[in-house]
Formats: structure tokens, sequence, C-alpha cells
């Protein structure tokens, strides 16, 4: 590992192939199990959890203790490389051939940012996989460079996951990203920032709906979303809050939106569809649907075989680690695999029913909808003018909340569009009551005072 990679890895944080550690300690050897038996990674001695370097020294004893512990695993791992850079102490693991690899304290694996320990119905899905070819998401997409990936979207992208970089270059974040290999990038790359992924994927596509009634036959609204994962994610949530009903209670002095299914289930939910879907699939599309009774969101391929519905409250298979990856970083996806408990949790807490879980070809997720928000809403009572009022208003709020929050942010959390977003910006701006400090893609937002 050279000097520069190191700075963009610590810059992007800890995610499925980093781990940062303070300083050595024995317990590090389920990180190198973790590694092993995933995708291989890099475990950082002298990195704090903030990503700030604290100092570690690669001494021969500490390397011999590394080594030792590598060794003790069973089967032993062999160690790519251990090396100091600056103040910080490498260990680099390689993914392994001689999977499953355990520790003293169990089997263990990364999932996102952490090292998880795998019970035995993960250990005998995650394996059965493992004797399988590669992944979709990991192989070369034919004909595909970096030309043909999206600067402006990798920019974005590390501006929503909060990696701050003074230079970018687009080489060595999909590296980093384990998105490319040379000038090959993955099909999980396509997937993210090719600058038009369906011109290398052709289903890579998200279908939005909305019907009158509850069948398909009468529909009055449909978006065919075919760009990134990324934008399909955000365009799923503007679309669900366009078409779903708002309430308002009054809280003290301070008025509370509410809509009618919690956001927080259905933006689970939604990333939960993009991450798991089976791209492998030709010919098929990731459906949002809403009807007058119900919202359902399917992704095509089911629970991994062999897995129950019933263990999927205690068991997280991934299907695609990259894309998960990704979506964790920019806090999209609950890390840890406690999305689906967070969702029932969600709904329990606003006395709604448990949704609906199908799975066989599909993977389909059904929320129901309560008949007592079927008036109306919010919108449908107020003027242009009331609603450019109110939408500057959540604008305000939001930027004294997040300073660094994106047009695009804006735009989901509104359920308005980004152009809006950007007309209502530039409107506060010419208004003097917001000014934007430095660049467009690296800057944030003052209100004035």
């Amino acid at each position: 590992m050279e000097r520069e990679q190191l700075h963009l890895l610590i810059k992007e944080g800890e995610g499925l192939s980093v781990e940062f550690k303070e300083h050595f300690s024995s317990k590090i050897d389920k990180d190198m199990v973790a590694f092993a038996n995933t995708s291989g990674g890099h475990i950082f001695l002298g990195v704090d959890d903030q990503g700030d370097v604290v100092n570690e020294n690669l001494s021969n004893d500490l390397k011999a203790k590394i080594n030792s512990l590598a060794r003790n695993c069973e089967p032993a791992i062999l160690l790519e490389n251990i090396q100091q850079i600056d103040n910080v102490v490498v260990i680099t693991v390689g993914e392994s051939g001689d999977k499953p690899h355990s520790c003293s304290a169990g089997y263990f694996r990364r999932l996102d940012a952490a090292t998880q320990k795998m019970n035995q119905k993960e250990l005998r899905f995650l394996f059965k996989k493992s004797e399988h070819s590669i992944s979709f998401e990991r192989l070369i997409c034919e004909n595909v460079t970096h030309e043909d990936i999206s600067f402006k979207k990798v920019n974005a992208f590390l501006s929503e996951a909060k990696a701050h970089l003074e230079q970018v270059k687009l080489d060595a974040v999909l590296s980093s990203l384990n998105l490319s290999k040379g000038n090959c990038i993955t099909n999980a790359g396509a997937l993210l920032f090719a600058k038009k992924p369906r011109a290398h994927i052709f289903h890579c596509e998200m279908i939005l709906a909305a019907f009158k009634g509850t069948d398909k036959v009468h529909i009055y609204d449909r978006v065919d979303v075919q760009d990134d994962l990324i934008t399909q994610f955000h365009q799923a949530m503007m679309f669900l809050r366009k078409h779903l009903n708002l309430r308002s209670e009054i809280r003290g002095t301070k008025r509370y939106d509410i809509l009618e299914i919690p956001l927080e289930a259905l933006r689970e939910a939604v990333a939960n569809a993009i991450i798991h879907r089976n791209y492998a699939m030709a010919g098929t599309s990731l459906m949002v649907e809403v009807y007058d009774d119900r919202v359902s969101i399917k992704n095509p391929g089911g629970l991994p075989e062999g897995m129950k519905l019933s263990e999927l409250m205690q068991t997280s298979v991934r299907r695609n680690e990259l894309i998960a990856d990704i979506f964790s970083r920019i806090n999209q996806a609950e890390r840890m695999a406690s999305g689906f408990p967070r969702i029932m949790r969600l709904l329990s807490e606003a006395n709604l029913p448990k949704p609906m879980i199908e799975s066989n070809a599909f993977f389909n997720i059904t929320f129901k909808r309560d008949p007592k928000f079927k008036v109306g809403g919010i919108r449908s009572e107020e003027s242009s003018e009331e609603s450019s009022v109110k939408s500057s208003d959540k604008i305000l709020a939001a930027i004294r909340k997040n300073p660094e929050v994106t047009a695009s942010n804006l735009a989901e959390m509104l359920g308005i569009s980004q152009r809006a977003v950007e007309k209502q910006l530039a409107s506060l701006k010419r208004a003097g009551k917001i000014v934007r400090i430095g660049s467009t893609k690296a800057g944030h937002w003052e209100i004035s005072s």
C-alpha cells in the first residue's frame, strides 16, 4: 500500500474492507478472520474511530505478535503484508481460498463497517454462497472503463458520505471501494456510478407506479428510473412522499408533519430492495407500487436458498456486499443487519400492523395503509404560495440542522423535485437569508443573522 492510498482510505472511513484500531490488541484476530472469510481488507493500527491518527510503531516484537495471531487461527491465515506507513501500522488480509477461518472466539465475517460473529445458519448460508461462482456485483462489466464513470456522481457520493477530499482521483476512489480492478470497472461500479448505467446493464431500472384503487387496472402516475442505484433510491423516496398522506400534530409550540407510514421504515425497505436485488436476473425490474390500501416494494431475487422467512429477523445474508457498503456509508441502510427489526419497531411505535413479507423468485414487502389517513393530507389544502413559504422554512430548518445538506437530500426530505429545491435555494440566497461558503461540491451553507 502506498501513502496516498492509506490517507484516502482513512478519509473515507471504516467500511467493508477497512477497520480502525487505536492500538494493537490480541482481539484483532477477529478482524483477521472476518476479512479472510469475506472479501479481504486492511486493519489500521494507530487510527481511532473518528479517523484521527494517534500513532502506532511497528517493532519486531509487534510484528511477531501479529503473525502469531494469524498462525493461531484455524486454519492459519497467511497475511499479505504488515507495514509501517507514516505513523500507522497497516495489516493487509486477503480473501482466503481456504474458508471458513475461525479464531478462539469463533467464526466472524465483515458486514459493512463491522466485524460480526456468525451463528450457525449464517455460517452455512455464507459459505454455501462462496461455493458458487463469483457474485454478479464483483464481475468485470464488459467494455466499461473509467471514462464511462461519472466524476460528478462519485463526488456527490463522497460529499454525502462526508469524505471531504481536497483532490479526488477517480481511479483511486473506485479502487479503494473495491469497485474497480486496474482500468476495469466491476458491475457494482457501473450500477452505482456509470454516466449511463443502463447502457451497460440493461435491467438497471426501478419502476415507480401509483394506482387508483386496489389493483393494477388504473395507473395515474408512473416513473421509470433508469439511472444509478443511489438516484433510484432518492427518486423512490420522493415518489413515496408525493403519493402518501401527511397529517399534522401540534406538540407544544411546534407543528410536526407525519407520514402515514413511517418514512424511516420505507427508507429501510427501499434500501434493502436495492441492496438485496439479484442483479444477475436479466429482464427484471425493481418495483415500488402505491395502491389505495397498501405500498408494495418488490425486488428480483428471493431469500437465499435454504433460508426461511422465520429466520429473517435473526439471520443476515448479504447478496451484494459492495453495494451494501456504499449505502451504509451514506447512512441509507442500517449497519449490522438490523433493518427488518427496525422496520418492525417503527411500525409498532406508530401503531401500524406488521408488513406482509413474501419470497419466491422475488422478495416482496407490503405495508398496509391506514384508511384514516385517506382524506386529503396537508398538501391539498395549501396554495402554491403557502407551499413555497413552508418549503423555504423547512429548507432553513434543515440547513440549521446540517449545514452540509445537499439539494438532493432536501428534495427527498420535502418530497419535491431537486429543481424546485434549487429554485428555493436561489431565492433564499437572493433574499440574503443564506450564503454558500466554499465550493458547490465541498462547501456548506450558513444562515445569515
